[in-house]
């Protein structure tokens, strides 16, 4: 009887911590939800994936933007209708509380007939009090052919 409850221990320790994700799921994560958010136009809820004084390097800008309010303005053009589609994403745990995320996107805006604009993209994606959230987003285009 007590290999069997022995058995049964050892087995919910091991179910249990193998659906705990570590911090490379949980930044992925963070990205994933990005993506999901541009896609549904939500500037409002993007912005807040951001920390208050992330420093975001856009794809379309000539100057980095700094912080809630210049990041909520860089993604005014949401609201006429914007897409990303992750086409690749790796990750570097640099510490329990820092990832890099980096990869490959498409994004399309509605005005344009949603033709993709190859990109690539790093994140630094930090957890602080408890929550994971971008504080670097670097985007530029991605050339059609090595040059």
């Amino acid at each position: 009887m007590k290999m069997l409850q022995l058995a049964v221990c050892v087995s919910l320790v091991s179910a249990s911590t193998s659906v705990i994700a570590g911090p490379a799921e949980e930044a992925g994560a963070v990205v994933d939800q990005w993506s999901a958010t541009y896609s549904a136009n939500d500037r409002d809820a993007l912005v807040k994936l951001y920390t208050p004084d992330a420093l975001l390097l856009g794809t379309t800008d000539q100057v980095a933007t700094r912080g809630t309010e210049a990041i909520r303005e860089y993604f005014v053009a949401l609201e006429k209708g914007g897409r990303r589609n992750i086409k690749e994403k790796d990750t570097i745990v640099l510490g329990d509380n820092a990832v890099v995320v980096a990869g490959f996107y498409d994004f399309s805006r509605k005005e344009q007939n949603y033709e993709p604009r190859p990109s690539r993209y790093t994140m630094v994606v930090v957890k602080r009090d408890g929550r994971w959230m971008i504080a670097h987003h670097h985007s530029s285009p991605r050339a059609a052919t090595r040059q």
